[in-house]
């Protein structure tokens, strides 16, 4: 493989024209190295300050041979305490940089693991696949639709492993309960439904400021539009700006999206999507902050046969200020011809699992499980690092291409709201249909919004355009709008190519 420097990228991002990456392998079809079961595996993390720590804890792995040589983020000042970190656990003290291109320079290192913000996942991915490398990308996949099309062309194009971070795929359990759901037996799935409902309260306004001077902040933007400083990007409320995050919906909601994409048979993307909701924030001036992303959102997707139905709610657990607000709740329901799979929950109060529920009969049925489906052991890491090992894609438990679809369907949704239009919640909406599931989501997000003292008489919620689409070719028929934000406008160093 044809080495490429640091010098190599810099003037490869200067003379770059728009359909040309940051840098190339080029003439070659590279290939991810396979590992022996005795070599050692030399791993990245990149972004380190929140999910990152997880990252370093998962992977750092001395006694197997596993370490993690790099730590990559823009905020330096958090390079002292995640390295000792690693060598505290007996590991050599890792090389700290700001900047992804130098770390993938390194012809020693195996493989990159992404939990910087959501608009650098896809890139760094697609980089990694070029340089050679083998990549574990938190959720979700991708920022927008198009650049994690791209990761999987990626992945296939370069011979890479890529594994999504979408925990639940590594679970034996899951696994066999969609299996259970798949075979029928409880009737022909007709809604699978997820909640994310999660504190997601007010960030308040923080004022335009000088970034601070441990934080490169034109690294930290990297593909996202240049924009000023302020408190509120870095580090976590990234999440609810459409430039840098996807909302709750693409946040924690991606994994429950997963599951309910999973159960599925066979689905890729849908042919028609709409989502309603908005950013209400109880006792705030105008009801308002800082947060462009809704925190109340219910998003509809419609298979031949099948709905999706999400339900996002932040406005929950803050019984200190509001004792109705409704409670924290993240999980998947499935309803059938027969009657609805979902958690059940004792006399007691202490979560049983799924069971089924036939229509008419309150009593709980636990589900006939095949114990004889299994995943790669060893959780998300660790299946992570048998693939290596084996250098074999199939050995992940949840690859990109699924890890596309199910991120996808947030941005989807997401795509409906940001090209919506202001309605009333009086009178009552008449457009949602008959589904008694997505009937029933609006009534509780408007029940929720009361709870929290918000006047609906005098509110407004964003109900969002309905969209029709090509699952072929990812592409919305006859909206141009639309399909404009199925990607974005990268800055030049920072692209996301057309041909990977």
């Amino acid at each position: 493989m044809p080495r490429f420097n640091r010098r190599t990228f810099i003037q490869s991002a200067t003379a770059t024209g728009a359909t040309l990456p940051l840098f190339t392998i080029a003439g070659t079809k590279a290939s991810g190295k396979v590992l022996g079961a005795n070599d050692t595996i030399r791993i990245a993390v990149a972004g380190i300050n929140g999910r990152g720590n997880s990252h370093i804890d998962g992977l750092h792995r001395p006694k197997e041979n596993v370490e993690v040589t790099y730590l990559v983020d823009p905020d330096s000042s958090l390079f002292e305490s995640r390295s000792k970190k690693i060598t505290d656990r007996g590991g050599s003290s890792p090389k700290c940089v700001q900047h992804i291109q130098e770390a993938l320079e390194d012809k020693n290192l195996d493989a990159v693991s992404v939990a910087t913000c959501n608009h650098w996942h896809s890139l760094i991915g697609i980089w990694a696949c070029q340089a050679g490398k083998h990549a574990y990308i938190e959720k979700p996949i991708s920022h927008n639709v198009y650049e994690g099309r791209k990761l999987v062309e990626a992945a296939q194009k370069y011979g890479s492993i890529v594994q999504h971070g979408t925990q639940q795929r590594s679970s034996d359990l899951r696994a066999r309960q969609i299996a259970a759901i798949q075979s029928g037996k409880y009737g022909k799935l007709l809604v699978a439904k997820g909640y994310c409902c999660k504190p997601r309260w007010s960030i308040n306004f923080k004022p335009v400021s000088a970034p601070p001077s441990h934080l490169d902040f034109n690294q930290w933007l990297g593909p996202a539009p240049e924009q000023p400083y302020h408190a509120n990007l870095a580090h976590y409320n990234w999440h609810w700006f459409w430039d840098t995050g996807n909302g709750d919906t693409g946040n924690q909601g991606v994994h429950e999206m997963d599951v309910a994409h999973w159960a599925i048979r066979g689905a890729t993307l849908p042919q028609r999507v709409w989502s309603l909701g908005g950013r209400f924030i109880p006792g705030e001036k105008d009801l308002k902050d800082q947060g462009e992303t809704p925190n109340m959102q219910i998003s509809v997707y419609e298979y031949d046969d099948v709905l999706v139905v999400f339900e996002t709610r932040g406005l929950v657990e803050n019984r200190k200020r509001y004792p109705k607000s409704f409670p924290f709740k993240v999980a998947n329901e499935f309803y059938t011809t027969e009657g609805v799979i979902k958690e059940h929950v004792n006399e007691q109060g202490t979560k049983q699992g799924w069971h089924f529920f036939a229509t008419g009969d309150d009593r709980p049925q636990p589900l006939e499980l095949d114990d004889t489906i299994t995943v790669t052991p060893g959780g998300p890491f660790g299946s992570f690092l048998t693939a290596l090992r084996s250098g074999d894609p199939k050995m992940v438990n949840c690859d990109a291409k699924n890890g596309h679809y199910s991120s996808a369907l947030c941005h989807l949704g997401n795509i409906s709201y940001r090209l919506s239009e202001q309605v009333p919640f009086q009178p009552a909406a008449g457009s949602l249909g008959d589904n008694t599931q997505v009937v029933e989501a609006f009534n509780v997000l408007k029940n929720n919004l009361q709870a929290v003292d918000i006047d609906l008489s005098q509110q407004v919620y964003q109900l969002g355009r309905t969209l029709q689409l090509d699952p072929s070719t990812e592409k919305f028929f006859d909206d141009e709008e639309a399909n404009l934000l199925l990607t974005r406008q990268y800055r030049k160093s920072f692209l996301v190519p057309d041909t990977v």
